[in-house]
């Protein structure tokens, strides 16, 4: 598996910054984090995600989305509802969630 920054989308796209604090190894999170993986793949105008962990418990997601309409479409679904309902109640100590319009975008690769 290559490591690789979520890269080429063209602006203007939305980020939404998702830093969680997380307890140690949460029950049923990791059966969930695969499923929440499959739907977000499916909403049209999703782009991508870069995701890390650092010890401790901080994270950090950022999905990139065409479009405002694209992260409604995220929030409106049924079992990503329950999964932040089960974040607040057993996952997570504390959480924040930035959303953001990206106008310019570029990177950089070896090779």
């Amino acid at each position: 598996m290559s490591i690789k920054p979520v890269g080429g989308i063209e602006p203007p796209y939305y980020a939404v910054v998702f830093t969680p604090v997380r307890h140690d190894d949460p029950q049923g999170y990791a059966e969930t984090a695969v499923r929440m993986d499959e739907l977000v793949r499916a909403v049209p105008g999703f782009l991508g995600y870069e995701s890390a962990k650092a010890p401790g418990g901080l994270g950090i997601t950022v999905g990139h989305f065409r479009d405002t309409d694209s992260i409604a479409a995220r929030q409106r679904d049924l079992e990503h509802r329950e999964a932040q309902r089960r974040g607040r109640a057993e996952w997570y100590e504390s959480y924040s969630v930035h959303v953001a319009k990206l106008e310019r975008s570029y990177g950089f690769e070896r090779g």
